[in-house]
């Protein structure tokens, strides 16, 4: 039941036969045959079939919620009787923001110390992509804005609150300035993240309310390139203060706080709502909890 369930659930996420038979690691007619079988099971349809997916019927809506707590539930089951036999292991998957990636170390290098056997995957995801592989059990942990849009159904453990400097070289309009304003820093040559970051959003938004708008001359969804074109002094970017302390900018580069308003928006760990945790999910909680307590001192 726990394999045809997975299949299911492969299949809802990739909306193709034979990526989800792929992803299962089987054929595309063991797939097919045993999401059948559920069906029969459960006496109803769950997939709207065709000559290729056509996606879920209504019921199929409503088992694949079920589905996911199921196999969620299995799979907390056993990881926590294989950390009584042999301690905490396994690999945590976590999706960070762009901006907060910098930070990641800071919990999972602790993390570690305290547990050996666990194994990580970073991935650099958008906010919405965080909260989807969330809800697809394609990931453990997410990390993300807790304040700005819906979340839905997560736990979340408020890390720190990100606020906003201008990041640009020596010498250009306004280097030499101890603050700067929305409105001010919309005149400058910027380079941002592109529009899908939530990051962006924000931006777009404290701009907005500053009466202006602004065309970035360069877009990325790589906080690399803008770092890298940041230094070659021809562009200037909006920038959390907590990402430009962690990269260390010294001269040529400034990093001025930005005004009126002094913007902040919380981002935080957030993982699926369950009870209980899985024993990985949950040692993470703890980590991320003591890791809010470092930065609320440090604030």
């Amino acid at each position: 039941m726990i394999d045809k369930l997975e299949f299911f659930i492969a299949l809802a996420r990739e909306q193709h036969f034979g990526r989800a038979a792929e992803e299962c690691g089987v054929t595309q007619p063991t797939l097919s045959a045993g999401i059948k079988q559920l069906e029969d099971i459960l006496g109803v349809m769950l997939v709207q079939r065709g000559s290729r997916f056509q996606g879920l019927t209504p019921e199929g809506r409503q088992v694949l919620d079920w589905a996911r707590r199921i196999v969620g539930d299995t799979r907390a089951m056993r990881e926590e009787m294989r950390a009584a036999r042999h301690g905490l292991s396994g690999r945590i998957r976590i999706a960070a923001i762009p901006t907060a990636l910098a930070m990641v170390p800071r919990l999972t290098t602790p993390f570690r110390d305290k547990h050996p056997g666990v194994t990580f995957s970073i991935l650099s995801r958008t906010s919405i992509e965080v909260l989807s592989l969330l809800g697809n059990f394609e990931i453990d942990a997410g990390i993300t804005y807790l304040d700005n849009e819906p979340l839905g159904r997560v736990t979340s453990v408020p890390l720190y609150a990100e606020r906003y400097q201008l990041i640009t070289a020596a010498g250009n309009e306004y280097s030499d300035r101890d603050k700067v304003t929305w409105e001010e820093v919309s005149t400058l040559p910027l380079c941002l993240l592109t529009p899908d970051m939530q990051n962006r959003r924000i931006i777009d938004q404290h701009l907005a309310d500053a009466g202006v708008q602004v065309r970035p001359t360069l877009e990325s969804n790589s906080m690399i390139v803008l770092f890298s074109h940041i230094r070659t002094g021809k562009w200037s970017s909006i920038m959390p203060l907590n990402l430009a302390e962690t990269f260390g900018f010294a001269e040529p580069i400034r990093a001025i706080p930005i005004v009126e308003p002094d913007a902040s928006h919380n981002v935080g760990l957030v993982v699926a709502r369950r009870d209980p945790n899985t024993t990985l999910v949950q040692a993470l909680l703890d980590e991320a909890m003591t890791l809010a307590g470092d930065f609320r001192r440090q604030s």
